[in-house]
């Protein structure tokens, strides 16, 4: 997953939360009132398809003392630039300003950034770009709902924070009957570029053809936003996203989506730290802390996806 769910009302509070369908389990999706109609207006548009180099920033959390013993490394210590690929609602995506990144990620490293005592900005970017950023220092974390893998522990290191699987959806207009990802032989798949989904896609179209039967057309986009109107446009059957966002774009599109399948991989969501910089350890004591004192619950409710809360937060904890 990207392994790795638009627009709320009132400048990001986001509406009542109902249960809905989720990775494995029942998965919090919001309500939506009237106004988020805005949103997936965008969506469909693509108007949220910012250019990578086009980036809105959350204003930076005002620094204060870290907390006892999570002092970050000196390196850190006048701020962490975090960058985010803001088409990934309700994790990471643009409030209706279209400058202003909101979402659970971003209010989640901000409150780990109090913790710690530490300045925090948040940059958009293309979302294969964050941890080779983090490799060149470009940037100090990602937070972009990134699947903790081992292939990507090879690069960067990881702090698990949530729990996420992946969900299909498909036009309503056109489409298609499946059941997981075996049923995508012959089919069109519209995915964002550098996620486990692209991955998935890729993997299922080598077997598919290995087992003699039609390929999967695997269409990569640079954002969830683009590979959404692909789907809505006509141009590729379906799309698969990490479970919140899959049931979030459905919600959201006035009945032009609708889910279809089972949710499959369930996989933590990790911070995404430089490898080997000290930093994961103290990320992870901050943590730790906003479990302890409700602040990390009261955000996945905010934003209806408490059903992917985790208790046991531990550095590096690939499951594949």
């Amino acid at each position: 997953m990207r392994s790795r769910t638009h627009r709320t009302e009132g400048g990001g509070h986001p509406p009542a939360t109902r249960a809905g369908r989720g990775p494995g389990r029942g998965i919090v999706r919001r309500t939506l009132a009237t106004a988020t109609a805005v949103g997936m207006l965008a969506v469909l548009a693509a108007c949220g398809d910012d250019d990578s180099d086009s980036s809105g920033s959350t204003p930076p959390a005002a620094p204060t003392s870290a907390a006892p013993g999570l002092e970050v490394p000196e390196d850190f210590q006048d701020g962490l630039t975090v960058a985010t690929d803001a088409s990934y609602a309700p994790n990471e995506f643009f409030d209706e300003d279209g400058e202003t990144i909101i979402g659970m990620d971003i209010d989640l490293i901000n409150a780990l950034g109090e913790v710690l005592g530490v300045e925090v900005t948040v940059e958009n970017a293309g979302f294969d770009e964050i941890l080779p950023g983090l490799a060149s220092g470009k940037y100090d974390v990602g937070m972009s709902s990134f699947t903790d893998t081992k292939e990507r522990e090879e690069v960067v290191d990881f702090v698990t924070y949530f729990e996420a699987g992946t969900s299909f959806f498909t036009s309503a207009a056109d489409p298609v009957d499946i059941t997981g990802l075996d049923d995508l032989c012959g089919l069109s798949v519209a995915v964002e570029i550098g996620t486990t989904q692209s991955d998935d896609a890729r993997a299922q179209d080598a077997k598919c053809r290995e087992e003699g039967k039609p390929g999967v057309t695997v269409q990569d986009y640079p954002d969830q936003n683009a590979a959404n109107l692909a789907v809505t446009s006509g141009r590729a059957q379906l799309s698969m996203a990490d479970s919140p966002v899959a049931d979030y774009q459905v919600e959201l599109s006035n009945g032009e989506l609708v889910s279809v399948g089972e949710p499959y991989g369930t996989a933590p969501y990790g911070i995404a730290v430089p490898k080997d910089s000290g930093l994961a350890d103290p990320m992870l004591g901050a943590l730790e802390t906003i479990m302890e004192n409700g602040t990390y619950a009261e955000i996945l409710e905010k934003w209806g996806v408490s059903a992917g809360a985790i208790d046991s937060p531990v550095i590096n904890g690939a499951i594949d």
